[in-house]
């Protein structure tokens, strides 16, 4: 493949344990030469990504690197029949980001079997104003469905201001859900736009009493918190309801009973948008771009690789409310 001069966010572990990060020039010869070159023309940032730019060896164990686990661009060159110049396409997941090159900068290379043809109805930027975010929003509404929690139900969702919570709140407003948007962060505005679901303080899903049942509150929830909020979500849970789970920000353990799955049959659904099947991968940027399509523009914030690292800063610190779209060529 040809050789390309290129902007990336760059780690450097300049000491044990101390770590730099700034934007450099670097050469698409060394990326990993994984079949497909891809010009990245926008990616988002997720907390994931701040903890690999922060030289978190549990998101990625080797520096230097180049993180940014979303990318949407177009198809530079390839070694496969998937794919030809000029495709416009996603890349999410796998292990984008973690160990190999993200899309943090102007050129991505990675195996045709990760890519995702853009949708017609997003442009590559509204695909991104999603990102991992949204598609796993999308997961979870998903999982919701197949376990037969239906548009009317009562959807409760937990970390409601952040990029999975606020896009969740809109996909299930969009379709029908009564929704209760858990937040320590009660901003009346943003929460109209994203459908006016009822608000709750947090406090209010964090239980620490040893019932191992609570009064049943919701026929499902979207949980992005884990600990003892997630197990309080589970046993106010009511009658074969489900809770899909895929955050762990207030704690890794969950202590509770068995008492909700037998005599509730409470589903809890976990969600790894990561390893998400390809072929339902695709289904969900369908959904996304057709009958769960959003208008997340009020919510984004676009930067230039320049200005990256203050936000990567503020979403560490707690302080990123909706989401930061990249643009690579600002």
């Amino acid at each position: 493949m040809k050789n390309i001069e290129y902007k990336a966010l760059f780690i450097r572990e300049v000491e044990e344990k101390k770590f730099e990060r700034k934007v450099e020039t670097l050469e698409t010869k060394d990326l990993p030469q994984n079949g497909v070159l891809i010009r990245v023309l926008y990616s988002s940032l997720n907390y994931k990504d701040a903890l690999s730019a922060s030289g978190h060896k549990g998101v990625t164990r080797k520096f230097p690197f180049q993180p940014g686990i979303d990318a949407a661009g177009i198809v530079e060159e390839s070694n496969s029949d998937l794919w030809k110049q000029g495709d416009e396409v996603i890349v999410t997941g796998y292990d984008l980001g973690m160990n190999t090159y993200g899309g943090f900068g102007q050129y991505i290379n990675v195996p045709a079997e990760w890519i995702v043809p853009r949708p017609a109805g997003l442009s590559l930027k509204q695909a991104m104003m999603h990102g991992t975010a949204g598609f796993t929003a999308a997961a979870s509404v998903y999982e919701l469905q197949r376990n037969n929690i239906k548009p009317e139900d009562t959807v409760l969702v937990t970390g409601a201001s952040g990029g999975v919570g606020s896009i969740s709140i809109a996909i299930l407003s969009k379709l029908g859900y009564k929704v209760i948007a858990s937040t320590g962060k009660k901003d009346e505005e943003f929460f109209s736009k994203l459908g006016n679901p009822e608000l709750i303080d947090r406090s209010e899903v964090y239980d620490e009493s040893s019932r191992p049942l609570l009064s049943g509150r919701w026929n499902g929830a979207i949980d992005t918190v884990g600990g003892k909020t997630l197990a309080t979500v589970i046993r106010s849970t009511k009658q074969r309801g489900c809770v899909t789970v895929m955050g762990n920000v207030e704690s890794n353990d969950l202590n509770i009973s068995v008492i909700p799955f037998l005599l509730r049959n409470i589903t809890v659904q976990g969600i790894s948008s990561a390893s998400t099947p390809m072929d339902i991968r695709r289904v969900l940027w369908m959904n996304l771009s057709e009958d769960w399509k959003v208008d997340l523009s009020f919510m984004i914030k676009e930067v230039g690789l320049s200005d990256l690292s203050v936000e990567i800063d503020t979403i560490l610190k707690g302080g990123q409310k909706g989401r930061v779209v990249v643009d690579l060529w600002k």
